[in-house]
């Protein structure tokens, strides 16, 4: 373990101190962008962009790109169409971000990176709600004039941040996006508290938990609640009328963890059915494990492969994760449902998969 911990700090050393200065103006910048110190004038519609975008299978499509200046919301593109087997596959998605921060503490959470340049952090942050409802309001503008989109609340921060507030921040976003009948709104949580969605029409709402295995979640999910809880959540959801997935990422090899994720795998499904599961596997981006104060997630992926979105355990161990889980979920459930996060094109050949026929998290 120490000769672990002491690649670990090597490695970290040595990409700190690359010759890479710091910029204070361009952190400066960043947080200014990040905290809204200067916004547009939300009595004013934003205009909408729609561009022609590439598409996982070679082809392009219509897409809306951004609504007004892309800080509320914005197509995720930061993964590039993948050209080769170190590539990780991600369809690109329309990102609602009406907030950032989350308040618990995962160990390997990469808004520990995302968030290194404000003096919050990621500690939860609500944008102006002025801005927010007129951005949503412009994006329905122009609904027919590309293909329906699920808008993903819960990218850069956990969806329930803003539960306390009065009305809860939940319950005015899930009301706009009743108000039409084109795009549908997800929400992204590790959180239990959904007193509130149990007050709504979950008519245009998909509701996804992020689960991991006991043990796992003991050990690097800080301050969430437990597995469980966010089960009886999912339960409690499904049963009133809401679409339930649940995402079981990242998978973490530990000790005799085919027994460990088979035990939260039959749970859930002892509780309610999702109506889609994405798995996935630990990954490591720089920032993240640069800026992340338990470090010792990253004994998982420091001899492991290295892609673009970042470091990962090493080919073999995910192929065998992902085989052990999608054969469990068909064999023992009769349970097909199943999306891949982030993965690179190597593992989608290797299980004998087309990754341009993704179904994940993120999309209808």
């Amino acid at each position: 373990m120490i000769q672990v911990e002491g690649l670990i700090r090597y490695v970290l050393d040595r990409n700190i101190y690359c010759g890479h200065k710091t910029n204070f103006h361009k952190m400066k910048m960043i947080q200014t962008k990040l905290n809204l110190e200067i916004v547009e004038d939300v009595d004013v519609m934003p205009r909408v962009y729609i561009e022609s975008v590439p598409t996982l299978d070679g082809k392009y499509e219509k897409r809306i790109v951004k609504v007004g200046d892309g800080s509320i919301i914005k197509l995720f593109n930061k993964t590039p169409i993948p050209r080769k087997d170190t590539d990780v596959v991600c369809p690109h998605f329309l990102e609602l971000k009406w907030a950032n921060g989350c308040p618990f503490n995962c160990a390997w959470c990469y808004l520990q990176g995302t968030f290194r340049f404000l003096e919050r952090g990621k500690r939860p942050y609500i944008k102006d709600w002025n801005k927010i409802t007129t951005h949503i309001k412009a994006l329905f503008s122009c609904n027919g004039k590309t293909k329906p989109e699920l808008i993903n609340a819960g990218e850069i921060c956990d969806s329930l941040i803003g539960e306390h507030l009065n009305p809860p921040a939940s319950l005015r976003i899930i009301e706009l996006f009743n108000e039409q009948s084109y795009h549908k709104l997800l929400l992204v949580t590790k959180s239990n508290r959904i007193e509130n969605l149990l007050k709504a029409e979950p008519k245009r709402t998909i509701v996804s938990f992020s689960i991991n295995a006991y043990p796992v979640a003991e050990r690097w999910e800080r301050g969430a609640p437990h597995p469980l809880k966010r089960i009886n959540a999912g339960r409690a959801l499904s049963e009133y009328g809401y679409n339930v997935r649940v995402r079981l990422d990242p998978i973490v090899p530990v000790e005799n963890w085919k027994e460990r994720y088979a035990e939260v795998i039959n749970d859930i499904f002892k509780n309610f059915e999702p109506e889609r599961i994405t798995i996935g596997t630990l990954r490591g981006l720089w920032s993240t494990i640069n800026n992340c104060k338990d470090k010792s997630w990253v004994t998982y992926v420091i001899r492991g492969e290295n892609t673009n979105w970042g470091l990962r355990p090493p080919f073999e161990v995910r192929l065998e994760i992902y085989k052990f889980v999608l054969d469990l979920l068909e064999k023992e459930y009769g349970y097909r449902n199943v999306g891949i996060c982030k993965e690179t094109v190597g593992i989608w050949r290797a299980l004998g998969l087309d990754y341009r026929k993704i179904k994940c998290n993120c999309l209808l």
